[in-house]
């Protein structure tokens, strides 16, 4: 009966599959030929597993942020503030910068020296770095005393205050611009102030002459010649520089020399503890 055998058919195929038992119908295999009749080859009834691969490590949910969100309150407070100081810093640098270089304008006349205070002499800006001669020239700067003793008077031998200066800067990571610009800059000041027969050309003459004579006898004062220093005299040794050896340029090496007059020294000159010695030695050699 073919309803009855296709119901029997039915039912085997139903008991097979729920049993647990081989498929009546068995699924059909798309490997290759060459699979199928290799020996090694995988059955097509076993599944094939892939090691598992290591995942990820979860985050700490503890942790909210990078940066200063990761930061405890106080410390972000600490960042928020350095921070905003240096971006004011920065502005402020910037805004300074530009008055310094821009034309005359309203700002620069009524704080001017503001400006002046704030650049120099760390920000100068000047274009010498730039420049196409750049100075060729070593210039140094000399002085010597005339000393009044038990003996009677003596003068010293010349001094080189620009070695000295050049001493403290050679090695030093982070050298003094006492060292760097104090004498330089003020002989410069001085030079530009006077004509080759050392008399002044401008209402800056005298400021600069005495500021000069100071600055010698600062330098002086920290040496004991033992007597009084009446009087001192500067010099400049201005030699040029040698060219390189594959230059056929001929250049003279000699130092030329700037002689300055004796200038008699006066409290004015001398550091404060100086002077103020200067100043009472008449008064107690009355009172003897």
């Amino acid at each position: 009966m073919i309803d009855g055998e296709r119901g029997g058919m039915d039912s085997d195929h139903d008991r097979s599959s729920a049993g647990g038992g081989k498929d009546a119908w068995p699924r059909a295999s798309n490997r290759p030929a060459e699979a199928r009749n290799t020996p090694g080859a995988i059955p097509a009834d076993q599944a094939v597993t892939t090691p598992p691969t290591p995942s990820s490590p979860m985050p700490d949910p503890s942790v909210t942020g990078r940066g200063i969100a990761g930061l405890s309150t106080p410390y972000q407070v600490v960042a928020a503030l350095a921070l905003s100081l240096i971006g004011l810093l920065a502005c402020t640098q910037v805004a300074m910068v530009f008055l310094h270089v821009a034309p005359s304008n309203t700002l620069t006349k009524e704080h001017g020296k503001t400006i002046d205070r704030w650049i120099y002499p760390e920000f100068e800006q000047n274009w010498k770095l730039f420049a196409p001669n750049p100075l060729q020239q070593n210039v140094a700067v000399h002085v010597r005393a005339e000393v009044a003793d038990a003996d009677g008077r003596r003068t010293t031998r010349w001094m080189n205050l620009t070695h000295e200066d050049a001493e403290g800067i050679r090695g030093n990571l982070f050298p003094s611009h006492v060292d760097q610009n104090e004498l330089r800059r003020g002989w410069d000041f001085y030079v530009n102030s006077h004509d080759s027969e050392n008399r002044p050309n401008g209402l800056r003459g005298d400021l600069s002459e005495r500021y000069v004579r100071r600055i010698a006898m600062l330098r002086l004062s920290e040496r004991d010649y033992g007597g009084t220093i009446e009087r001192i005299q500067l010099r400049s040794a201005t030699s040029s520089i040698a060219p390189p050896p594959w230059s056929t340029e001929k250049i003279s090496t000699r130092p030329v020399h700037r002689v300055l007059p004796w200038w008699t020294v006066t409290p004015d000159d001398l550091p404060e503890h100086a002077a103020e010695q200067r100043r009472d030695a008449p008064r107690a050699e009355v009172n003897q």
